[in-house]
């Protein structure tokens, strides 16, 4: 039987994704989970991110039902986000969608055991629905910067640069490279912590390059929604940088963007 495919993050995905069962660091919520579809994935398992808000963590499993897609979710206290054979290894299962539980997938279950059972599961066919838009531009009257909304860090762009970049993604520092905790270097970043331990680890690597980064509570802000992170997040960590702008654990998301969108450096 054909091993797993595994990928520290979804949108890192080669061509050996498809018909395959796919292990992703990556959480499991919808964005993600659309990327896993695309791909042509047989199955996928990625990292429940704690749950969080509205379940965000996890919501990419009901859409996937909906597309023809058996997933299931590792708890994120079993094993890191962002390490696929971390989570190969020693992850256990928290959720299950129903396609995946027709196959024998349980909540605790071995990861390596639910990949096993999931080989078996039929490639999905059919179109794949557009999501809504996932990165957005703000100009906020006077601020001296842009504000960047995107719902994944992979939709960065080189014109970021300098500028204060909301994201929906977990900020841990997947693959253990430094270069992947943000494309550019930013006036200010915001992660999900993804319900803390790894998922804060973008933090000091963005610190060595003097880019103040900060995480949200996965609880207080949807997971893969960055309009959730600056909304309605709530600070659950900072690198020095990001003190030094004022921002502190309990402060609103907002309070800390607004700061750095007015703050000239």
């Amino acid at each position: 039987m054909p091993e797993p495919v595994l990928a520290d993050s979804v949108t890192k995905l080669g061509p050996d994704a498809a018909g395959a069962v796919l292990v992703t660091g990556s959480h499991g919520g919808v964005y993600a989970a659309c990327l896993a579809r695309r791909a042509g994935c047989r199955a996928a398992i990625f990292n429940d991110a704690g749950v969080g808000l509205d379940c965000a963590g996890i919501g990419g499993l009901d859409w996937l039902e909906a597309h023809a897609m058996a997933a299931a979710a590792i708890d994120h206290l079993s094993a890191d986000i962002g390490n696929a054979a971390q989570m190969l290894a020693r992850g256990t299962v928290s959720h299950a969608n129903a396609r995946a539980r027709a196959l024998g997938v349980r909540r605790g279950m071995p990861c390596a055991e639910a990949a096993l059972l999931l080989a078996p599961a039929e490639i999905p066919q059919g179109p794949v629905e557009p999501l809504a838009e996932s990165r957005r531009e703000l100009e906020p009257e006077g601020a001296v910067r842009r504000l960047v909304l995107v719902d994944s860090a992979a939709l960065v762009e080189p014109s970021d640069a300098g500028q204060v970049v909301v994201t929906g993604s977990h900020g841990a520092l997947f693959g253990g490279d430094p270069k992947n905790a943000l494309k550019v270097d930013a006036a200010l970043a915001l992660f999900n912590d993804a319900g803390g331990g790894a998922g804060t680890t973008r933090l000091p690597a963005l610190q060595a390059r003097g880019v103040a980064a900060a995480t949200v509570a996965a609880a207080s802000a949807r997971i893969g929604d960055a309009c959730s992170t600056w909304q309605d997040g709530v600070i659950s960590a900072c690198n020095e940088a990001a003190a030094a702008l004022g921002g502190k654990p309990g402060m609103a998301a907002r309070e800390l963007v607004a700061r750095a969108l007015e703050k000239r450096r």
